[in-house]
């Protein structure tokens, strides 16, 4: 039967909106369903590129399993197939467009969603956080937009939490029958006696027989040690999600749930999915495609997405079925140096790794550089970007690191090899920047301990706002895109210059009142088993092998990073500032990282202060004249940095305005120390 090609009923506001299209038997992304489709802001006008509309549905895709560039994909050769023969999957997605498109700019800009949220309104529009932008506070002050940018975003994982966009995913068989494997939960105790096995309140594969004795529970308290069994009969599922164990975990050990499960998700079809997404607006030109005249696709992950990106990368999905290059920029953003449980049987994508939490999953695994390098300990030679690099499909690559990332997610392996004894640049398509002494969670102001936290901080968390860096940064990398014009130069540490060191070395002064980790997130060589080549974990947990050098940065005599892109309230400083908070007494392990908060160790106002504590560090009084001195300063750090093209001259007077209230707050009589 052959369908129409267009199929419309086009209504605004308030009112439903369908558009279908039928696209030949071949293509990739078959149909879009839009349910909703309105006008933005009763179409109140951005800048020249005028009225914007909201195009909220379902994106309907088709993979040939036969077709030699998706064998990337794991296990979609066991999936369903239509009466085409092709396997069909479907994602929610959504879009923000000029309702002319002549009128856009030629780019979409494509966020992959964290854990199936939206942020790009947030991060580069300073706008409220809405999961259906509709009021104005839900666009900001509309930079983009006034330039002309669309907004894409779409569902790539099947297993996120109510509410989120999610991928419908097919389900892996054997001729029909169910695939079964073993899955592996993991967690650090909690208070009290039960547990979910799936991560951060998403969904678990499903347990196959909770009563059978094939399933194990094992604790340790450190990644490395052996693992004790804890007896079959003190724990049971209390439903596929949630284990209980009698007489309650023990708060801050580590435990496994290795059971078995049926039915994997070809999960692999999330980065298929997103390259095939974007390959459509980029490149269909018939009136199938809403959004025409797209000429760049620029993708922005941050923390599990800028793995998810990494991952896109290294697999080789910026290469379309027709072997056209789907994104001409990507920004990672504080990814780390790792990818992720994106494209294998029964994984779990939602799975990161860091230093007390989510351990021994497939996340912080060599190739971590661009560049191509041989792990001497294995013998493999391989890069994130080699594939692409043989296709001819790299694109400008921006990997954003904070101080959380040298800590927790073993970022130095992003710029060294894996013996960490030498420094390796990026290819020229590259740069590689850190954020001095940001934390990966950026904490409230002012700064205290958040109690409500998941992970309770020992130290106050650090409150560093650097979304103006990223902002600044993206300007740059569109611009290196679309007119070739040069990005700001590396900003990292390095082995050179002793800027990049062991934590012993980093300088740590006194009177912080702790000490410095000494054992950050230590990568790992891991075994999955003799299937892993094809996407089949067969050790679980994986054997452990040699561990990857792990290096941090030296700080100066303030406990600030020496290196990187200092911000203002970095270079003139009220207190040390990190990436790294160690665990609360309450939660268990308190020698282990919180997560990836940071710290905040004010300083002293006065001398006497000071020396009363023994504090190496200058006080604020013995720093600064008076308000207007310490404002100057700022003044000065920040122009330096608008010129150096690290941040927008729009965002200085923010800046000013929040160091103001850093100081006000820090020298108040009323501040709790």
């Amino acid at each position: 039967m052959t369908l129409p090609r267009f199929l419309i009923v086009n209504t605004w506001v308030g009112i439903s909106v369908f558009l279908a299209f039928a696209r030949p038997a071949e293509a990739r992304l078959v149909r879009l369903e839009i349910e909703r489709r309105e006008v933005i802001l009763n179409g109140r006008p951005f800048g020249l590129a005028g009225p914007y509309e909201k195009l909220v549905g379902i994106a309907h895709f088709e993979l040939d399993p036969n077709l030699p560039k998706n064998d990337i994909v794991v296990d979609l050769k066991l999936a369903p197939r239509n009466v085409r023969g092709k396997v069909k999957f479907s994602a929610d997605f959504y879009l923000l467009k000029p309702v002319d498109p002549n009128r856009g700019n030629g780019r979409l800009f494509y966020e992959a969603g964290n854990r199936g949220s939206k942020r790009i309104l947030q991060t580069f529009q300073k706008a409220s956080r809405s999961a259906d932008p509709t009021i104005a506070e839900d666009f900001g002050d509309g930079a983009l937009m006034r330039r002309g940018f669309a907004f894409l975003w779409m569902g790539w994982q099947w297993d996120v939490p109510d509410g989120r966009m999610r991928m419908s995913m097919p389900i892996a068989t054997n001729d029909g029958q169910p695939i079964t494997g073993f899955v592996r939960g993991n967690f650090v105790g909690p208070v009290g006696s039960t547990a979910l096995v799936a991560d951060r309140g998403h969904r678990a594969y499903s347990v196959v027989d909770p009563a059978s004795d094939e399933h194990v529970m094992m604790g340790k308290t450190l990644p490395t040690d052996p693992p004790e069994i804890v007896p079959r009969a003190r724990w049971q599922f209390t439903d596929p999600g949630t284990v209980e164990l009698d007489g309650g975990f023990v708060p801050g050990r580590i435990y496994d749930v290795i059971y078995l499960s049926e039915g994997p998700r070809v999960v692999g079809t999330g980065l298929a999915g997103t390259r095939d997404i974007v390959s459509f607006f980029k490149y269909e030109e018939s009136a199938d495609n809403p959004l025409p005249g797209i000429d760049y696709a620029l993708g922005w992950g941050v923390s599990q997405t800028g793995r998810f990106l990494r991952h896109f990368l290294y697999q080789g999905f910026n290469e379309d079925e027709t072997g056209r290059q789907v994104f001409d920029g990507v920004f990672d953003q504080v990814g780390g140096a790792g990818r992720g449980s994106f494209n294998h049987r029964f994984g779990q994508a939602s799975r990161d790794a860091l230093q007390h939490f989510n351990f021994l999953f497939p996340v912080d695994m060599f190739p971590f550089a661009d560049a191509t390098l041989t792990d001497p300990v294995t013998g493999t030679t391989d890069g994130l970007l080699r594939r692409a690099e043989s296709s001819g499909t790299v694109p400008k690559v921006f990997h954003l690191l904070t101080n959380s990332e040298y800590f927790n997610r073993a970022g130095s392996l992003i710029h060294t090899d894996p013996t960490g004894v030498r420094d390796v640049a990026p290819p020229d398509t590259s740069r590689i920047y850190m954020i001095a002494s940001a934390p990966h969670i950026i904490g409230r102001f002012p700064p205290a301990p958040n109690p409500s936290a998941a992970f309770l901080g020992q130290a106050s968390m650090n409150p560093l706002v650097y979304a103006p860096v990223v902002r600044a940064l993206f300007d740059a990398l569109d611009a290196w895109v679309v007119d070739g014009h040069e990005p700001p130069p590396n900003r990292h540490p390095r082995l050179a210059d002793g800027t990049l060191t062991p934590p012993a070395e980093t300088g740590w002064p006194h009177g912080t009142g702790v000490g410095l980790p000494q054992a950050p997130l230590t990568a790992l060589r891991l075994d999955f088993g003799p299937d892993w080549s094809v996407g089949i974990v067969s050790n679980e947990p994986p054997l452990i092998g040699d561990p990857f050098v792990q290096l941090v940065p030296a700080v100066d005599k303030n406990g600030n990073d020496r290196a990187g892109i200092r911000l203002p309230e970095i270079v003139v400083p009220l207190a040390t500032q990190t990436g790294w908070n160690y665990r609360h007494p309450s939660i268990g392990a308190p020698d282990r990282l919180s997560s990836e908060i940071g710290s905040y160790f004010p300083f002293a106002l006065t001398r006497a202060e000071r020396e009363e504590n023994a504090d190496a560090r200058l006080s604020i009084a013995e720093r600064y004249r008076d308000k207007n001195d310490y404002l100057g300063r700022i003044t000065i750090a920040a122009l330096a940095l608008i010129e150096q093209r690290y941040l927008l001259a729009v965002d200085l007077p923010a800046v000013i305005e929040r160091a103001t209230a850093h100081y006000d707050w820090a020298v108040a009589e009323t501040t709790v120390r």
